[in-house]
């Protein structure tokens, strides 16, 4: 499956043969065999060009129109300025730069009587963030008529962008085109995010007022979720559970206990074990490197939990205190968000996150840095996989031993060993398979606040464990059938989820791999493919219709006397659909017409036969 830069409909600049100057032509198609692009120029010429003859947009730079007119020499800087105006030594070949001024001159009149202006297509898009580029004011013109661009007559677009420098002078305005695309030309991007993020209707999550609704609400949402499952009858009719004292809802000990759970997880990660890799390219160009050892850090933890109870070290002190761990895990969180605004406030531009938006409520929520850091010690992505995920292990253990504990039972509860395996398996499949966190939205896209602090740290451990919390006090008898109708829908859930992202990983690893070949792509302008077959092409996110299809069975063991341990399922469809507007949103922009095409081929988005 051959690699593709440009897309169908694509405007790039082409090299006109024989010559060494680049005109703007529009992209028709490929050839699969010779790898020949045929493109169309302005006056209506079709030619097939190589792909080395073909250069993006964003490779030129844009020039000053009142310069257009000069020599150039006198265009390439003030340094090369000064010295051909030097009274003391003028230069020797004043005369022929004289005759080759007026010789561009006619040419560049040529130029803009004979090439007419060209529709350009959606699929024009930076290279970064897929957004179609915005020009300054001092760049060139344009204008939008009916969402589609046009370029203006009227501006020195033309006499700027063709190259009609001597030959020596063009190779080296070509090396410098190179050393420009290695550096996916990081300070137009970061205007570009600068100017979308800042604008009130890009935001998310309801803007300011809305972010400030969810922090408020969540917490309440976690509390009001864990005195419900203390009580006797946790249905809904029940609202609001009693309140238990102030004092009783804050422990020293229980925060000295989470503040040791943190840091024993940050040692793990700064053990040097495990393999190092690199991120995604950041607006400034440069990748970061990560070192994936989550899974050693599992065995690491299963060890000293074991090590524990050898010891005789009663666990069962966490179930007693579950609410205190809540509320304290929580002023840990917000603590960290607070750390993590102000550090923010001295970060450099290119490590500010896209979704910032200059709202210090919302700017606090979703976070303005987008990958902070101590040393090399990144601070969002150790808190995604460690202290949470490997947490909500650790208490689903914990109510395993509270259950037979409460219930008297020498043995756990069938119930309470589906709920344990299943979430276990999740947990362990995600530390095996963390290297695929990097390209998630929320590595390369959010930045580190609140939402993701409370999420990681909080929400993580303590709603996902509700089910195990919940049989604790209202115990459920699952038949050997009906357990075996649970495993099987777990499993193709599973299986579901694996095997898509286990799919689009190796597609994006290597798109060349023969054992991808029989798969259907949609090439894209930002050099990136899409699928459209396989599992990608019976829905748009089919790893999100086997999460949710493993949530279910999470919750099934539970029995169906309340909805309290189906929360989880609700609120998971909800983020699931939410996350997926997210998606649709940021790849609309990244792909252009490349998506819409997509979005024809592969209609559905989560559920199948459901838009």
């Amino acid at each position: 499956m051959p690699s593709r830069k440009f897309a169908d409909g694509e405007i790039v600049r082409g090299r006109w043969p024989g010559s060494s100057l680049y005109y703007e032509v529009e992209v028709l198609s490929q050839d699969s065999k010779s790898h020949l692009y045929t493109v169309k120029y302005k006056d209506g010429t079709e030619l097939e060009l190589k792909e080395s003859d073909i250069k993006p947009l964003t490779s030129f730079r844009q020039r000053k129109s009142g310069s257009s007119s000069s020599s150039p020499s006198r265009r390439r800087g003030s340094r090369s300025r000064s010295r051909s105006r030097s009274p003391g030594r003028p230069p020797k070949s004043t005369r022929r730069s004289a005759s080759q001024h007026a010789e561009i001159k006619d040419k560049k009149d040529i130029l803009e009587i004979n090439l007419t202006p060209l529709k350009q297509s959606a699929n024009s898009i930076s290279r970064y963030n897929g957004e179609p580029d915005r020009i300054e004011r001092n760049d060139i013109s344009h204008r939008n008529i009916q969402d589609k661009s046009y370029l203006s007559q009227e501006s020195s677009y033309l006499a700027t962008q063709y190259s009609l420098r001597p030959r020596k002078e063009e190779i080296k305005f070509e090396e410098l085109i190179s050393k420009e695309e290695r550096n996916l030309v990081a300070p137009k991007s970061i205007r570009t995010f600068e100017m979308t993020a800042t604008e009130p209707e890009d935001l998310e999550f309801g803007g300011g007022f809305g972010a400030f609704s969810i922090m408020i609400g969540l917490p309440v949402m976690l509390f009001m979720l864990l005195l419900m499952c203390r009580q006797e009858d946790p249905s809904l009719v029940n609202l609001p559970p009693p309140l238990p004292p102030l004092t009783d809802l804050w422990e020293t000990r229980v925060f000295g206990i989470c503040l040791l759970w943190f840091f024993l997880q940050a040692l793990f990660h700064l053990l040097p074990i495990g393999r190092v890799v690199e991120g995604t390219p950041l607006c400034s160009g440069r990748r970061l490197k990560y070192r994936l050892n989550g899974f050693y850090a599992f065995i690491l933890t299963s060890v000293v939990i074991g090590t524990s109870l050898y010891w005789g070290i009663e666990l069962y002190y966490v179930y007693e205190h579950f609410l205190q761990f809540a509320i304290a895990a929580t002023v840990f969180s917000v603590a960290l968000s607070i750390y993590l605004y102000v550090r923010s406030l001295k970060a450099s531009k290119d490590e500010l996150s896209p979704g910032k938006s200059g709202n210090v409520i919302y700017d606090f929520f979703i976070g303005r840095e987008l990958n902070p850091r101590i040393g090399h010690f990144d601070l969002k992505y150790f808190c995604e996989l460690r202290p949470g995920l490997i947490g909500w292990v650790v208490i689903n253990l914990i109510m395993l031993l509270a259950e037979m504990k409460v219930q008297h039972r020498e043995t756990p509860s069938l119930a309470m060993i589906l709920v344990n395996s299943f979430q276990l398996l999740y947990v362990l499949d995600a530390l095996w398979n963390e290297e695929a966190l990097l390209t998630t939205m929320d590595i390369i896209h959010d930045g580190f606040g609140f939402m993701l602090a409370f999420g990681d740290l909080v929400w993580v451990p303590f709603v996902y464990s509700l089910q195990a919390f919940y049989l604790v006090s209202h115990p459920y008898e699952v038949s050997w059938l009906f357990a075996s109708i649970i495993i099987v829908l777990k499993l193709s859930g599973y299986t579901v989820f694996r095997c898509a992202n286990s799919q689009k990983n190796a597609f994006r690893k290597n798109p060349n791999d023969p054992n991808l070949a029989h798969l259907k792509i949609i090439h894209t302008s930002s050099g990136k493919n899409l699928l459209v077959s396989g599992w990608w092409g019976f829905v748009r996110h089919p790893n999100y219709l086997g999460d949710l299809i493993m949530a279910l069975s999470w919750s099934l063991p539970c029995g169906f006397n309340h909805i309290l341990p189906y929360i989880y399922v609700i609120y998971f469809t909800i983020l699931l659909i939410h996350r997926e507007a997210r998606d649709e949103h940021q790849c609309k922009k990244k792909y252009g017409l490349a998506w819409e095409k997509y979005c024809q081929r592969v209609p559905y988005r989560i559920f199948p036969y459901i838009y």
